[in-house]
């Protein structure tokens, strides 16, 4: 799986690193950061959770072959 996020509508505003900070991070020049595009099928439940709880519905996860 893959993680993309839409950096036209993404704020910034950490709600994802707050779920899962392997995999995102807000730095101090204030954008986001995906640190792992393609992490472990066991952070799954958390990836959808940051999905879900995303407020600008920047984040998705694609399923790669």
């Amino acid at each position: 799986m893959k993680v993309v996020v839409n950096f036209d509508t993404c704020e910034s505003n950490a709600v994802c690193m707050g779920i899962l900070p392997e995999v995102f991070e807000v730095r101090d020049d204030g954008f986001l950061y995906v640190l792992d595009e393609h992490p472990p099928e066991s952070l799954r439940p958390k990836l959808e959770e940051c999905v879900a709880s995303c407020p600008t519905e920047s984040i998705s996860i694609v399923d790669e072959e």
